[in-house]
């Protein structure tokens, strides 16, 4: 690397500030409201599937749910973002942040919709026992009892899962928005030096999956000294 094609690739134009900072404020914000997403949906729709399968309860809530796992499981990503952004949000000046957005979260409620309800289907029938002994009805029970113990056992498992998804919304540019990766793919069209910018972008995705790794072994690390206590 020569000091010419740093300044070309990341001080030229203010290319750092504006294609990898600003890319990366993207990506982080398309995670986190993903991420809140992701877990509102994949909250309801485990809680009404681990229902009827316990109770036999939300016959059709239940197939909604299954149709919905279907699809957006057996389904890339990549076509689902782009269904979201060229067909719901086909009209002009629809925002690609927010589409990015919907489409990422309602991707990863599918995945955390069975992270939750393995969750709670791995909770001992004793415990239901011990809500009704409590004079608790079965909502109760869930919420107070159930859910509680479900969160924590699954709780390593929603982390690597958001995990996942920050890498996924690399594929964001698909629909023009400018993104961490994107802001690599900008520069590199412009410099026509493929090897700084995109080497950059994945040395930064690779520090914040490492942190994150890093917090969840902490996390983990943490809940087995509490089991044991």
């Amino acid at each position: 690397m020569t000091a010419e094609q740093f300044y070309n690739n990341f001080v030229a134009d203010d290319r750092f500030v504006k294609y990898i900072l600003g890319g990366l404020k993207t990506t982080l914000i398309i995670t986190l409201f993903a991420v809140l997403l992701g877990i509102f949906l994949g909250f309801l729709v485990g809680t009404v599937r681990s229902t009827y399968e316990r109770t036999g309860k939300l016959v059709v809530l239940n197939a909604v749910c299954r149709v919905y796992l279907s699809v957006i499981r057996g389904t890339p990503v990549a076509v689902q973002l782009m269904i979201m952004y060229f067909f719901i949000f086909a009209a002009p000046g629809s925002s690609k942040l927010l589409s990015a957005i919907l489409a990422f979260g309602i991707n990863s409620g599918a995945y955390v919709a069975e992270i939750f309800r393995s969750g709670i289907m791995s909770i001992d029938n004793g415990q239901f026992e011990a809500g009704r002994s409590l004079g608790f009805n079965y909502a109760q029970t869930v919420w107070y009892i159930i859910l509680p113990q479900a969160f924590k056992n699954v709780l390593p498992a929603l982390c690597n899962e958001f995990i996942a998804l920050l890498k996924e919304t690399s594929v964001s540019g698909f629909i023009a928005l400018q993104d961490l990766t994107r802001g690599a793919d900008v520069i590199r069209s412009r410099t026509y030096n493929p090897v700084l910018p995109l080497f950059t972008v994945a040395l930064v995705y690779w520090m914040i999956v490492t942190f994150l790794t890093y917090m969840v072994g902490k996390l983990e690390t943490r809940l087995r000294k509490n089991e044991k206590r």
